[in-house]
């Protein structure tokens, strides 16, 4: 449970700061919800249900440009946050605002992209049957950007996505104060270093 409060509602974050937790909130989730619906261009054949009930979300695209917006207003706008931030911290920020702009243009305006040809191009990167892009110059920012931030993402800060499951204070059982929890290799050497003092004792007698 402490863990699906993390993950789903930022439990910690939302303790430290109610700001941040705001804006990551929303750009998170709004992300999620452009993720979800993206899914069609590459799912063969009839979507699922779970995919046609999120299709209505287009506006999810708002909240996440909005979420980022803060972000990077508060990297520039907190002394402290300004101080500890590395150019690749506002790269990073950049790069998904032009993402997220870039899609929210071509949903919200009249520079439509060819859907069908989108989705010829995205399921044939998964069959290696290779189809041609639009070619709007809009529709090729956003896709170029997405690329590059699929390339960085391995190294970058974005990793912590997965590293949320792996964090110790929130997958271990929290009872330190009832039960001494140690690995079992310095229990072993834990033991050994006893054994080790009861034969010096024992020869010192």
């Amino acid at each position: 449970m402490r863990m699906a409060r993390e993950v789903v509602l930022f439990e910690s974050l939302f303790k430290s700061n109610k700001w941040t937790w705001l804006f990551g909130w929303l750009f998170h989730v709004g992300l999620l919800l452009v993720l979800i619906r993206h899914a069609r261009y590459f799912w063969p054949g009839d979507l699922p249900e779970i995919f046609l009930l999120v299709q209505p979300f287009k506006y999810a695209a708002f909240a996440m440009v909005i979420g980022l917006i803060g972000l990077m207003g508060r990297r520039i706008a907190v002394e402290r946050i300004r101080y500890i931030s590395a150019p690749s911290d506002y790269l990073m920020l950049i790069l998904m605002l032009v993402i997220g702009i870039s899609g929210a243009v071509m949903t919200f305006t009249s520079n439509h992209t060819d859907v069908i040809m989108v989705k010829q191009f995205a399921s044939g990167l998964l069959t290696f049957d290779w189809a041609n892009l639009p070619t709007e110059v809009h529709f090729l920012v956003h896709i170029f950007m997405v690329f590059v931030l699929m390339a960085i993402f391995p190294i970058s800060k974005l990793l912590h996505v997965p590293g949320v499951f792996f964090s110790p204070t929130r997958n271990q059982v929290d009872d330190a104060r009832k039960k001494r929890h140690i690995s079992p290799w310095a229990l072993r050497q834990e033991k050994e270093q006893e054994v080790r003092l009861n034969e010096t004792l024992g020869k010192d007698e």
